[in-house]
């Protein structure tokens, strides 16, 4: 009895299968993110509580470590924290006031050098696209000026999210110990203890991301303060703190918090200490490239920089700036459930050994 042959060939079989599998991963993934952006009300409160815990629970652990009941913990924990966040954000508010004329007049003058150098036909000086630019403002200013009650809602809605965020941070700091206890009781029956290893290892990269972050930007930010207190440079304690905040979107907040140090420097002391200091931005990401990265976040988030900047993109293109923050811990989220994956499929019977 003769066997029928198969249409397609088992090469282009196995690769529909694949492109099916795609696909629906694709679609889930698209169908998550849509409701991300729904919600993103709910949505985005969680995720930045769940950031703070990740950053703030070795803190919370050792204090429970040392006999401190965990609602004081968490409570000590997230005044830590809002007096930190608060006290960084009030010295970049106050060095960027300070200096933000200082920037406005050294973005003019080298507009004006590269004009007056380069000829560019059609344009005059600087102050005649300065004066066009104040008409333009004036014209549409009744326009501005309706939209101030919108900016007044952004503010409060902001608020609104950082208050959500706090009190969700020290619900999750305090009730962690019932994570696995909960994980296993929405898994479906029988997969409770990979949910619960897959959410270990998801938190694990956040956590490590965030701890590693951190750590990096305050040596970052402390190296750079240094440099430009020797330099001379005004505001380098804010400048310093523009750093410290800046690391937490990779590569893009590093160049630009670097961009604003050297433009201050060049506004105020002029072109040679703003080499200078742009000598001391540049060997500072040296060593954090080649050195503090490879060394601090070598056990916790091994993401190549390519990845980095798609989902940096990724994460601007769905929210903006707050995409951009989330993007990176997300992604090293997913890795580390991808991770536990694959090391559940190679070895479903191997023993796990116990930690300490």
């Amino acid at each position: 009895m003769s066997t029928r042959k198969p249409l397609l060939p088992d090469v282009a079989r196995r690769t529909a299968a694949w492109c099916g599998v795609l696909l629906l991963v694709a679609g889930v993934v698209a169908v998550a993110v849509w409701l991300c952006v729904a919600l993103k009300t709910a949505v985005t409160p969680v995720l930045l509580a769940l950031l703070g815990t990740a950053l703030l629970g070795p803190v919370h652990r050792w204090l429970t470590a040392h006999k401190v009941n965990r609602s004081v913990a968490a409570g000590l924990t997230c005044a830590a924290l809002v007096a930190v966040v608060g006290g960084a954000g009030y010295i970049v508010v106050t060095v960027m006031v300070d200096t933000g004329g200082q920037i406005v007049k050294s973005l003019k003058e080298a507009a004006q050098w590269v004009i007056d150098h380069f000829d560019i036909a059609g344009v005059a000086d600087v102050d005649d696209l300065a004066d066009n630019a104040k008409t333009l403002f004036e014209k549409f200013g009744a326009s501005a000026a309706g939209g101030l009650l919108s900016g007044i809602s952004l503010v409060g809605s902001l608020v609104a999210t950082a208050v959500l965020a706090l009190l969700l941070t020290f619900f999750f700091l305090r009730d962690s110990d019932r994570a696995a206890h909960l994980a296993h009781a929405v898994a479906p029956r029988g997969t409770g203890a990979l949910v619960e290893a897959m959410g270990r290892r998801a938190f694990e990269a956040v956590e490590g991301f965030m701890r590693g972050t951190t750590f990096i930007a305050l040596i970052d930010a402390f190296c750079i303060t240094v440099g430009l207190l020797i330099l001379g440079v005004p505001g380098a304690v804010g400048l310093g703190a523009l750093v410290f905040v800046g690391a937490y979107i990779p590569y893009l907040g590093a160049f630009i918090s670097g961009a604003v140090a050297v433009l201050v420097a060049l506004a105020d002391q002029g072109l040679v200490i703003a080499l200078w200091a742009l000598g001391v931005v540049l060997a500072v990401q040296v060593l954090e490239g080649h050195v503090l990265q490879p060394v601090i976040q070598s056990r916790t988030v091994q993401m190549h920089p390519a990845m980095v900047m798609i989902a940096l993109t990724a994460g601007a293109s769905v929210a903006g700036l707050l995409g951009m923050l989330l993007a990176v811990p997300l992604c090293a989220a997913g890795f580390g459930v991808i991770g536990e994956l694959r090391r559940e499929a190679d070895g479903p019977g191997e023993a796990v050994p116990e930690g300490p």
